[in-house]
């Protein structure tokens, strides 16, 4: 095989994305950097993944009484996790969106759980549910998102 096959090849087999990262300019050196893979942010991506699949198994209907009271206990948790993320965030006086929706979700969090506990109906509660759902999938986004420069 001639070098000029291999190397074309070789070409048709690589990522042209890979071929595009490399290409692209470094970003600046005040760009704001993603916290999404520090410990306490990634614990908080990792738990409000999980209880967001038990909010969607349950398909919009109560689970039992002592399975929501443990669910429950864990979204107290989690909230904490993001007022805690929140003051850390506040403390490097770094990225004032997240910090800002983490303390909006760490306390709309007990307001969405009491939602789903005084919903009158099937359906208010599976609404409620769906809510709960949704909140819980926005403190995965919001903290996986790629950071924004300040405007």
């Amino acid at each position: 095989m001639s070098c000029g096959l291999a190397l074309a090849a070789a070409l048709m087999l690589s990522n042209p994305d890979v071929a595009a990262a490399a290409a692209a300019p470094p970003p600046p050196a005040d760009a704001p950097v993603s916290v999404a893979s520090e410990p306490l942010f990634a614990d908080i991506v990792a738990r409000s993944t999980r209880l967001k699949a038990l909010v969607d198994g349950w398909n919009g209907i109560m689970p039992a009484a002592d399975a929501f009271a443990a669910f429950r206990t864990e979204t107290e948790a989690l909230a904490a996790l993001d007022m805690q993320g929140h003051l850390i965030l506040k403390q490097r006086g770094t990225d004032g969106d997240l910090k800002c929706i983490l303390r909006g979700i760490s306390e709309d969090m007990a307001k969405k759980v009491e939602a789903v506990t005084a919903a009158a109906s099937p359906r208010e509660q599976a609404v409620a549910l769906s809510e709960l759902a949704y909140l819980l999938n926005d403190n995965v986004e919001v903290i996986t998102a790629p950071p924004q420069p300040a405007v």
